[in-house]
């Protein structure tokens, strides 16, 4: 009779595993879509053979800027903040996974005494497992361990992101730090210029072929190209501590390496950037990551409802105990399987619920941060087309318009020596000149940078593996 007493009971608890078994969670989307362009509004660049984004740093054959790029990576404090968060992460998903399996711990135990007087010694061992395990039967741990998963995925994004985050800072400082160089270079021709023509007035006076008005003029224009090539140096310096601090590299090695070689303003490499933008913004680590987080919240609002349900969980023991006394062994092994325990939330006053409500607002918020985030990524992609656009194209007339101004500089020159022109008319035309070579420079660097960014919108080389973004419509 004692078993057909407990048998209710078991039906009632199969009962339920069977009823929870067939309740489902009602996670939101774990992916949205965004409306895409099918094409970029802007030019994609086109310089011959476009290398492969991976490689763009190699393809430009400067040793130092890889030098520079690798000892920014091990410098980096964002680096390394997102590759703890990585790990943390891993940490995390691993514990997600071990909830979706039992619990076993083991013991192990012996003694031995007297535990009466006039008795003798006794010796126990005991061994014993003990296992416990909850059931999912809604679902809800697997909800946390796809979450965890979409974390791991996450953040070895945003490590990457870290990284070329890290790399456009270096190559953009390094590369001003080149142009500011070979502006100071023009600087220094310029003071020179100056000077000569600061010295050939002085003679031109003595001889009572110019006014003391134009020695005047000449003195000040000297010293005003002075105090440019000053200030275009101190520059440089400044450029030259803020790569420091960027690869924490002692300074007086890397301006030895800075000095080693001049290097001419490079014509950096182009690289291929896909037709359909969809394609583009699903290499971006950024965007990536902020679509995992759209994942995340989802599976969290998954696990704030299952809070709401029932859960069921199964317990057991096996132990094994010897009992040795006087000679004599006693077996007193002992196993269990149970208690198989159904536990019901009845009343939290609305604790649950508002954890649900919590999660669905915070789904909202990551939902619009994705989709800002791809916005954001396009409009970064354009903008650097048309930079680097904008640069191609100005650079041709840049160039023709150095050739014309140092013509006539040649021939201001010329006739001031001649005594047919004036020191004013050859002031004048040796500015042109400057502004010119100085707006060719700026120019080249305009260029370099938009290249950087370009690198930078478009995700750096960076491809998601095993998890693909959802396909814009």
């Amino acid at each position: 009779m004692a078993g057909l007493g407990q048998t209710p009971r078991w039906t009632w608890l199969a009962l339920g595993a069977l009823w929870l078994s067939g309740c489902a969670l009602g996670l939101p989307p774990k992916t949205v879509a965004v409306q895409l362009s099918p094409q970029w509004q802007a030019p994609l660049p086109h310089q011959g053979q476009l290398s492969s984004l991976r490689g763009w740093w190699q393809a430009q054959g400067d040793p130092l800027l890889l030098d520079l790029l690798d000892a920014a990576q091990d410098a980096s404090a964002n680096v390394a903040k997102a590759g703890a968060r990585l790990q943390s992460a891993r940490a995390s998903q691993a514990a997600a996974r071990s909830a979706l399996l039992p619990r076993v711990d083991g013991s192990l135990a012996t003694s031995r005494g007297q535990t009466q007087p006039a008795t003798p010694a006794a010796t126990s061992t005991a061994i014993g497992a003990q296992a416990s395990w909850e059931i999912d039967v809604v679902g809800a741990n697997r909800v946390v361990k796809d979450a965890a998963d979409a974390q791991v995925q996450a953040g070895q994004a945003q490590w990457h992101d870290a990284r070329v985050a890290v790399a456009a800072e270096v190559a953009n400082s390094y590369f001003g730090l080149r142009a500011c160089r070979r502006q100071a270079d023009i600087a220094m021709r310029d003071a020179a210029s100056r000077q000569e023509t600061e010295r050939l007035t002085a003679l031109l006076l003595g001889a009572g072929l110019a006014r003391s008005g134009d020695l005047a003029l000449a003195q000040a224009s000297a010293a005003d190209s002075r105090r440019r090539l000053t200030q275009q140096n101190a520059d440089c310096d400044l450029g030259v501590k803020t790569l420091v601090a960027l690869t924490a590299l002692e300074e007086p090695l890397l301006r030895q390496r800075l000095d080693t070689k001049p290097v001419p303003a490079p014509d950096l490499p182009g690289f291929a950037v896909a037709q359909v933008p969809a394609h583009t913004i699903s290499q971006r680590p950024d965007v990536f990551a902020a679509e995992r987080d759209v994942l995340v919240a989802s599976a969290a609002v998954g696990s704030a409802q299952a809070q709401r349900w029932p859960r069921l969980t199964l317990s057991g023991s096996i132990g094994a105990l010897r009992y040795s006394s006087a000679g004599a062994d006693n077996d007193m092994s002992t196993w269990s399987f149970g208690p198989l325990a159904l536990s019901l939330p009845l009343f939290d006053a609305g604790l649950r619920w508002a954890n649900v409500d919590a999660a669905q607002a915070n789904y909202a918020q990551s939902v619009v941060a994705y989709r800002a985030k791809v916005r954001a990524a396009v409009r970064e992609v354009e903008d650097a087309l048309v930079a680097l656009q904008s640069a191609q194209s100005r650079r041709a007339d840049a160039t023709l318009a150095l050739k014309g101004y140092t013509q006539a500089l040649d021939s201001s020159s010329q006739r001031y020596q001649q005594g047919m022109a004036s020191l004013m008319e050859l002031e004048e035309a040796r500015r042109y000149v400057l502004a010119a070579e100085l707006a060719l420079e700026g120019l080249q660097l305009e260029r370099q940078r938009a290249w950087v960014s370009l690198y930078r919108a478009a995700g750096g080389g960076w491809e998601p593996e095993g998890a693909p973004l959802a396909s814009a419509p």
